[in-house]
């Protein structure tokens, strides 16, 4: 399908959020299960972008910067795949590994522009840097401005021609894929969904949370709950624990560690 005219100002705005969030990291709009449900809000296929969406958050809980190397561009991998998924017009299951294959090799593209903006940045910082000799705190805070748009734009351009390429060649392209492409794709990203759900339950595995990370498993058949049933239920046992917690410290031990970072939080909450 081809985007309006609305639909494609709406995605410009996301893919621009999405892009400086990456760098930001204070509102999350570039992450996946964000980023793909605000382009199906913008182009009418709201619940098909969110499962997509929910699909490449399990493939990005794996990307992570380590040291130097930074991870996958998460945002154009967001944005250009609900893009491709909406054009090609296969809501299927089919269509979703092909939507989340393309989402791997975007999020590998955008590593290239992301060290594109990130050596203009190095001008930028240069020119602020003069401003800042000059006493010239408006100058400053302009340069800011230019290095964050910098990589709003990151995102926004390659996004915004994407929207412009037919719907028949995209449909054409991704029919074009074959099978060994497109089934590999989707293998090595589940194996990266394998590494995210590892990365979960390492931070979960403690004694405290364990039995909420089996509880949950326990609950999930039940499809009677509704998400404000889960909710209050959640809420509940919280606080129970919470309770229990603090009646366990007595009197002189408000302050003993338990040994887990996570577990020393709650007890202090």
């Amino acid at each position: 399908m081809d985007f309006s005219i609305l639909s494609v100002v709406l995605v410009l705005v996301v893919a621009f959020l999405a892009g400086m969030e990456g760098i930001l990291d204070q509102f999350q709009f570039h992450q996946p299960i964000i980023a793909c449900s605000l382009v199906g809000l913008a182009t009418g296929h709201l619940t098909e972008c969110i499962i997509l969406g929910g699909a490449l958050q399990l493939l990005a809980l794996g990307w992570a910067n380590i040291g130097a190397a930074v991870a996958p561009d998460a945002a154009l991998a967001s944005v250009a795949s609900a893009i491709i998924f909406v054009k090609a017009g296969d809501f299927s299951l089919e269509g979703r590994n092909i939507a989340i294959a393309a989402a791997i090799t975007l999020a590998t593209v955008g590593l290239v522009l992301t060290m594109i903006v990130r050596t203009l940045s190095v001008v930028i910082v240069h020119q602020a840097d003069r401003a800042a000799e000059n006493g010239n705190f408006r100058g400053v805070e302009f340069w800011h401005y230019v290095a964050l748009a910098a990589q709003g734009l990151r995102i926004a351009i390659p996004s915004g021609l994407l929207m412009f390429i037919p719907s028949e060649a995209v449909q054409k392209g991704l029919g074009s894929l074959p099978a060994w492409f497109t089934g590999g794709m989707t293998v090595g990203g589940g194996m990266v969904v394998a590494v995210g759900f590892a990365m979960v339950i390492n931070l979960m595995a403690t004694k405290e949370v364990w039995p909420f990370f089996f509880l949950g498993f326990a609950l999930a058949p039940l499809k009677e709950l509704t998400l404000i049933a889960t909710g209050i239920i959640g809420l509940v046992i919280a606080i129970v624990y919470l309770n229990l917690s603090d009646n366990n410290k007595g009197g002189g031990s408000g302050n003993s560690s338990s040994g887990d970072p996570l577990g020393d939080i709650l007890n202090n909450y």
